[in-house]
C-alpha cells in the first residue's frame, strides 16, 4: 500500500527501513524523501515505523510449560 502518494513509498519500503536499523520519522524522510511533500502521511508512516520497530517477543518452550 502506498502510504507517501508525493514520493512513492509503500508501508514495505517503511519496514524494510525500519529493519535497516531506522528509528525515527526524520530518519525515515531522509532515507526515503516521505513526508517532506504535502505531509499528511507523517501519521501513518510512524504507525508502521513503530510497529516495524517493536521489538519481537522471543519465544522460549520453558516458559510455556512453566505457566
Amino acid at each position: 500500500m502506498y502510504v507517501c502518494l508525493c514520493h512513492g513509498v509503500t508501508d514495505s519500503d517503511i519496514r524494510r527501513a525500519a529493519e535497516a536499523g531506522c528509528g525515527s520519522l526524520a530518519e525515515l524522510t531522509m532515507r526515503t524523501g516521505l513526508g517532506s511533500g504535502c505531509g499528511t502521511c507523517g501519521e501513518m508512516a510512524s504507525e508502521i515505523l513503530a510497529e516495524a520497530s517493536a521489538p519481537k517477543p522471543f519465544p522460549l518452550p520453558v516458559f510455556a510449560v512453566a505457566a
